[in-house]
């Protein structure tokens, strides 16, 4: 697992003591608000108010005054008009609200999403001949369409006008087209580019309405939510609006279909967030198209009645049974790929592929590699000569520019900075995964960031502290929820739950003690012992049980308190760097050549408590060092495992055999590699 950098916000105290007394909000809550960035009091303002107004005019954004009167001129003529999706979260939710709103207008309206195995992503020649052969003479389509080149034509040669609305990055050729409609195209003069497809689908309805955006998102504020949460935009700005005005929604009176997936996901008498909307109801609208099919997650949104509801939860809460089953066996499968002796684990970017993985779970798959590796990461799955993949990134480097570096070696791509797709022929998986790394090469691949808010003790540790937190929702992507750091904790005691899939930890400082959870850490890998001293990156939440309300303090970072941070991550990027096989200096190579006393005091180190994880990082605090060793320390780990001083079992934990051979470590293949240096 490769380290992150963590990074502790800086907040200013007397501006946050300013923000509560002049805008009557919580101190605690105003200093989360200064370690953000916000530093000016009118943003600020509206950052807080539950009711703050739109924006964002839907007519700023190029082409929708084209789009918005020609739909309307074909709703008044009585045209066939198709509604064109995509199968997950974001399009299915952006197809029910534009097909509502159609249907309400009284148009002739269809919808059509394409299944994500047969068709794959977006327009489709052979979806858009099914349509002309149906009489639909207007397609618009959601959440995708900004690179249908191919299929504009041929729906221009069909006869079909064609309105684009898409919120994905815009390539060097925009489709001909009626109309466009996507805040990324460089001639857009919107003062808003971030949205989800939903969220522009419901400006599309905001413009065929002549405005009243507060009317509208009374309707639709719950599909709009949803569709914002589960595409994992930034929930700054128009965004925050449209999510929190729909999350109230939700919680008021949800819809049929909403309430269902709800009570199917076990939520149904919670209060609902956004951090609910991303790990249960999303979830589950994303199943129907990853594990069956999206129409059926689109007719419960659509459901009018509560039993047909219920019955379509049901059916989409058992795709989503299979997906995590599905998605558990890939991931370990892909996990096998890149154990100790893998020749691909240390690329800058990870590329693995395997025949015949579900193309509906890679993408989720990619998603945990980088979080587990901290490194961008494409998951392709092969199916005979055809492949597809799915990317994912780390926040500063952009997978989006990295895949269209390449984008000779493949048939198709497209996404974002974060999250891409590809298609391409199985045989140019090799040179695809060669070239990305060749770019990536050149470019100085950053750590996935630990962001802290701020520092906070055992002993403050409260419901109140949650209470405050609740001005800052909804939580996601660009206002995170907040992250805390227990510097210089002590671990008490470990203890495994969930038949060891998780541990329950209590730590302890300055006489305050407080109960972690650290989710997906089985106790056999967890590197630390009773009585290390360690920094936690926690988040805080709230625990229903037995009629009580606690905190639960959630693990999401562990690092030891003893080592520098700067050194450490040095250390790290040299090792990789000489195990990718780079040109490494004098000087690089001088800090990987183990010395002799280094060589006894691991094995030492070692043979009294077994290595877990390949966790090196433990070792500089065993051995007294600062992380300045760090890179020589795993070299010396990575050298006796060569030699067979060191042995290596199933669960990756590094050991003293029971006889080690006698071996001279200077005919290590390793050890000769770093002398060719000096």
């Amino acid at each position: 697992m490769r380290r992150k950098k963590w990074v502790v916000a800086a907040s200013d105290k007397d501006f946050a003591a300013q923000i509560a007394d002049e805008l009557c909000v919580d101190p605690f809550a105003a200093l989360l608000v200064t370690s953000r960035g916000f530093d000016n009091i009118d943003d600020i303002d509206a950052f807080f108010d539950a009711d703050a107004p739109f924006a964002l005019d839907p007519l700023s954004i190029r082409d929708m005054d084209k789009a918005s009167e020609r739909i309307n001129e074909a709703i008044d003529s009585g045209e066939k008009i198709c509604v064109f999706g995509d199968y997950d979260a974001d399009g299915v939710t952006a197809t029910a609200l534009l097909f509502s709103y159609l249907e309400t207008r009284g148009a002739n309206v269809i919808y059509y999403i394409p299944d994500r195995i047969t068709e794959g992503y977006g327009l489709n020649v052979g979806a858009i001949e099914e349509l002309a052969d149906r009489g639909v003479t207007l397609i618009v389509t959601v959440d995708n369409g900004v690179s249908a080149v191919e299929e504009a034509k041929r729906a221009k040669e069909l006869g079909i006008t064609l309105i684009v609305t898409d919120h994905h990055k815009v390539g060097e050729v925009l489709p001909d087209a009626y109309a466009v409609v996507d805040p990324h195209r460089s001639d857009c003069p919107s003062n808003f580019k971030e949205m989800s497809g939903v969220g522009v689908a419901f400006k599309l309805v905001c413009a065929l309405e002549g405005g009243a955006d507060d009317m509208l998102i009374e309707e639709y504020g719950d599909l709009v939510a949803l569709g914002t949460i589960g595409d994992v935009v930034t929930l700054t700005g128009e965004n925050r609006i449209m999510v929190r005005r729909g999350l109230r929604l939700i919680n008021d009176d949800p819809r049929p279909g909403i309430a269902a997936l709800m009570n199917a996901s076990g939520y149904g008498d919670k209060a609902f967030n956004a951090s609910s909307a991303a790990f249960t109801v999303c979830p589950r609208v994303n199943a129907a198209g990853r594990m069956g099919s999206a129409e059926k997650a689109l007719e419960l949104l659509l459901c009018d009645d509560e039993e047909c509801a219920e019955k379509l939860a049901d059916e989409i809460n058992a795709m989503n049974a299979k997906r995590q089953k599905t998605e558990t066996d890939i991931f370990a499968s892909a996990a096998d790929m890149l154990g100790p002796d893998s020749e691909i684990a240390n690329d800058k970017i990870i590329v693995v592929d395997g025949e015949g993985w579900h193309q509906g779970v890679i993408g989720i798959v990619a998603a945990r590699i980088t979080e587990r590796f901290g490194r961008p990461c494409v998951v392709i799955s092969r199916d005979g000569e055809t492949a597809k993949g799915s990317c994912r990134s780390v926040e500063g480097f952009s997978i989006y520019e990295a895949i269209e570096a390449v984008s000779d070696c493949l048939e198709h791509y497209g996404g974002h900075t974060l999250a891409a797709g590809v298609g391409l022929r199985s045989s140019k998986i090799p040179e695809f995964r060669r070239r990305i790394n060749e770019y990536a090469a050149q470019i100085e691949m950053p750590f996935a960031m630990q962001k802290i808010d701020c520092r906070l003790s055992p002993s403050s540790i409260s419901l109140d502290l949650l209470d405050a937190m609740t001005a800052l929702e909804p939580f996601g992507s660009g206002n995170q929820q907040p992250c805390f750091g227990l510097f210089g904790v002590r671990i008490d005691d470990i203890s495994s739950i969930s038949e060891g899939k998780h541990i329950r930890m209590s730590v302890s400082k300055n006489g305050a003690r407080a109960g972690v959870v650290f989710f997906g850490m089985p106790e056999k890998l967890f590197p630390f012992e009773k009585g290390d001293n360690v920094d936690l990156a926690v988040n805080l939440d709230r625990n229903f049980f037995n009629g009580e309300t606690r905190v639960s303090v959630i693990v999401k970072g562990i690092r030891p308190s003893s080592t520098d941070e700067s050194k450490v991550l040095e250390s790290i990027s040299l090792y990789e760097k000489f195990v990718r096989g780079d040109i490494l200096t004098v000087a690089q190579a001088k800090k990987l050549m183990p010395s002799r006393e280094l060589e006894v005091a691991v094995y030492k180190c070692i043979k009294a408590t077994p290595l877990k994880d390949k966790y090196a990082e433990i070792l500089c605090v065993r051995l007294g060092d600062d992380g300045s060793s760090l890179a020589a320390i795993t070299a010396v780990v990575d050298i006796m495992l060569e030699m067979g001083i060191l042995a290596c079992d199933g669960d990756n934990k590094i050991y003293v055999p029971q006889n080690p051979p006698k071996v001279n470590l200077e005919d290590s293949q390793i050890m000769k590699k770093i002398k060719s240096y000096l």
